[in-house]
């Protein structure tokens, strides 16, 4: 079984992908069992040294792995090169990090008795991620489960299978037959893999199907990442560059990550000068020209679909800019909208594309109410030159990552997780070895005679 591939850049078909089922869901499950027990007892060194050698190999064959991303996302060139190389520097991160273990207190903690933490792989863990980061998402979640001692299967969106095929193949030459492994396929796939016998689940995704997969897993661990609604609040004394800045973030990957500023809050007072700087900043992104398109027939349905419900008075859109031969493609013009309710759909929900919706409140405190005032609670930034205020508000934000005069500026050391509707768990940081790892007490009673010290 077999479904078909689609160019974004260009809506015509470019090829077929296997659709996996029961049989291969088993296989791949039963060989990442078998190859469990080789991996997880390597020392941290020896899983380490193999990791960096999959980070040299994907380094070396980068222009393949770019090649791949952009047939399924229509990504820029820029786009592709700079993700590629951050998946790299993961392994490589936690190479490292998997020889830097911590522990809870150890010792002589009752008489007589000498105690002492293990931590232990999950076991073999099924991750599900989405299309608008295909191999870097993947590498998130597989990087730290497989640095910990886990085995990993990866599930692929439907519509962009092609770099997880490649990491598959590259794992395999330097970490072992079956330590990672991608099973090609759509949601049923998705489900089989959840249902079968895997120890965790790591899902990526939207917030009904983590509610599914959360159904699904029962008393297995998982670790979900539900995606985002990010507030940016942009007070009277924001930088120069704040308008340019949140346009660039909010038309990255044509505004499909989870993290993107989606909602920019201003006082009364400096509403109209942002709704004016945003315009200009944002009727200088091209599609075509400076991002991608969406990625699939469904995500621009949905996309245009909330665009056409929303009330906004003003719709400020700019240019597409789509190569030749390239018209047809999935692309969507960056999109500014203001004068529109609190209730907006567009404000209200996870709109995944190139656009910005422009709210204002009287006072400070109401601003940050309307930031918060959303169920996802993955990002958020503040905009202002005074440190104080910035950080105080940055405090308050109910999000799992905050940015002061900055947004979408991530690296390996630090963790990225969410609250509320955006789910549970961490992503980077050594904090995510702990997400696919189980803490096991030993406790030993000693000989009599022995001195206590």
């Amino acid at each position: 079984m077999n479904t078909e591939l689609t160019d974004p850049r260009t809506g015509r078909s470019r090829g077929t992908a296997p659709v996996s089922r029961e049989p291969e869901v088993a296989v791949a499950v039963a060989a990442a069992r078998t190859a469990l027990g080789t991996w997880s007892s390597l020392p941290p060194r020896d899983r380490a040294r193999r990791l960096d050698r999959l980070a040299t190999l994907i380094e070396v064959s980068a222009a393949e792995y770019a090649a791949r991303e952009r047939a399924g996302t229509g990504k820029p060139d820029a786009e592709t090169a700079g993700e590629i190389e951050q998946v790299a520097d993961l392994f490589r991160f936690y190479a490292t990090a998997a020889r830097t273990r911590t522990a809870p207190a150890a010792g002589r903690l009752v008489s007589g008795h000498e105690s002492w933490v293990r931590w232990e792989p999950m076991g073999v863990v099924g991750v599900i991620v989405p299309w608008n980061y295909p191999l870097m998402m993947a590498a998130w979640r597989c990087a730290p489960a497989l640095a910990a001692g886990n085995t990993v299967v990866v599930k692929p969106a439907e519509t962009t299978p092609d770099t997880l095929e490649l990491l598959a193949e590259h794992a395999a030459r330097t970490l072992g037959e079956g330590v990672l492994q991608s099973l090609p396929g759509d949601r049923r796939t998705g489900r089989l893999l959840v249902e079968s016998p895997v120890d965790m689940v790591a899902f990526t995704g939207s917030g009904r199907a983590g509610l599914d997969v959360a159904a699904r897993a029962g008393t297995r661990r998982i670790s979900l990442e539900l995606g985002g609604n990010a507030p940016a609040v942009v007070l009277p004394d924001a930088p120069a560059d704040t308008y340019a800045s949140l346009a660039e973030a909010a038309t990255y990957n044509a505004g499909q990550s989870c993290a993107a500023p989606a909602r920019v809050i201003t006082l009364t007072e400096n509403y109209e000068s942002t709704v004016a700087h945003l315009a200009e900043a944002m009727g200088a992104r091209l599609a075509g020209r400076d991002f991608g398109p969406l990625n699939n027939p469904d995500q621009v349905a949905r996309y245009d679909s909330l665009v056409a419900s929303s009330s906004a008075k003003r719709q400020l859109a700019a240019d597409i800019a789509a190569p030749p031969g390239e018209e047809h493609g999935h692309w969507r013009a960056a999109l500014l909208l203001a004068d529109l309710p609190h209730d907006d759909p567009t404000v209200t929900e996870e709109v995944f594309g190139p656009l910005l919706t422009v709210q204002h409140a009287d006072t400070v405190e109401a601003a940050l109410s309307l930031a918060n005032g959303v169920p996802q609670a993955l990002a958020a930034s503040v905009w202002t030159t005074d440190l104080g205020t910035g950080l105080d508000l940055v405090a308050r934000l109910d999000a799992g990552e905050a940015w002061l005069n900055c947004h979408l500026v991530q690296t390996a050391e630090l963790p990225h997780g969410g609250r509320g509707a955006s789910g549970h768990g961490t992503d980077l940081s050594t904090l995510a070895l702990q997400e696919y790892q189980r803490p096991k007490t030993v406790t030993v009673r000693l000989a009599p005679g022995i001195r206590e010290s």
